[in-house]
């Protein structure tokens, strides 16, 4: 943990466009648990990456979870997709280094990279590119949604090739999915190669019906040296996902104990970070950089107990 605090912190932004603001050094270690924030909490869009910034800056966090669409948009990512592969392939280390220097000199680390490049219909180039990416960055982690046997075959080729960890995300109750938050999801992923970790989402592994409060703990338990982080959102029981209707509830309202996690990466030592990921709806009158603080708010009130 105190190795990715290791850059220095500046007392004020350099700009990509216009953006201008003085801070003072950012906390995110609560009682000795890392927590961060992947960028989709902020917004679904592709925000460039000044954007970024400043919601961290705003919402008092500073070590991310950064999604590739906003480094790819700030380093002119064609419109059009049938351009994205070739652009990937010819982005070079220095420009990736150039992001890594804009978020450090302003305070902000970038832990893990998920890019959206790494499925079976992306090319070698594209998965090479996602793992020079994740280096150049600066991040511990590449993280991706956990793939099919053949294609985690792949991407470990590329991994071993950069010695790029790469941390594996599923999802829940989506029908038609054979990546549910199951015991059982990752084991050929961690048994393929020692390069792969669990990018354990906890609210989709309560909504995976079987899961229990008591089960989420003890895979915590079994595991927690392969795990690379954890997602933090708050989710119902067995519910299926219905784009109209999310079970996604505000933090404390629904079944998912983020509270007793979080107590128990503090009193284990656990050194892998705690990853706000805000999805549920805004309520009226708020935007997403006050419900982000409000999740921080409620780990720090969760840890201090």
């Amino acid at each position: 943990m105190n190795s990715r605090r290791s850059f220095i912190k500046k007392s004020s932004l350099i700009t990509l466009g216009t953006l201008n603001y003085n801070f003072s050094p950012i906390i995110t270690d609560i009682d000795g648990v890392d927590v961060s924030v992947i960028t989709y909490s902020f917004n679904t869009g592709s925000e460039e990456a000044n954007v970024v910034v400043q919601n961290c800056l705003d919402s008092g966090i500073d070590n991310i979870e950064l999604m590739g669409n906003h480094i790819e948009k700030t380093l002119g990512i064609p419109r059009s997709r049938r351009s994205y592969a070739d652009w990937r392939e010819n982005v070079t280390n220095k420009q990736l280094k150039s992001m890594r220097k804009f978020f450090n000199d302003n305070g902000v680390n970038i832990f893990a990279y998920k890019p959206n490049c790494i499925s079976s219909g992306n090319t070698d180039g594209e998965i090479e590119y996602a793992m020079r990416a994740t280096k150049a960055l600066g991040a511990d982690f590449l993280m991706n949604e956990l793939l099919d046997n053949e294609d985690v075959d792949r991407v470990n080729y590329f991994s071993k090739k950069h010695k790029v960890k790469v941390g594996y995300h599923t999802h829940s109750n989506n029908l038609g999915s054979n990546k549910m938050a199951t015991d059982q999801a990752w084991d050929y992923a961690l048994s393929s190669s020692k390069n792969n970790y669990i990018n354990l989402d906890i609210g989709h592994y309560i909504n995976v019906r079987g899961n229990t409060r008591e089960s989420l703990i003890e895979f915590i338990k079994n595991n927690h040296k392969k795990i690379c982080s954890l997602h933090l959102k708050d989710r119902q029981y067995g519910k299926i996902a219905n784009p109209g209707v999310s079970d996604n509830q505000v933090w404390g309202f629904g079944d998912t104990p983020i509270d007793k996690v979080l107590r128990l990466m503090r009193d284990n030592s656990y050194k892998f970070t705690a990853t706000i990921e805000l999805e549920y709806r805004i309520p009226e009158g708020s935007n997403r950089v006050k419900e982000v603080k409000k999740c921080l708010e409620y780990c720090k009130k969760a840890l201090i107990s």
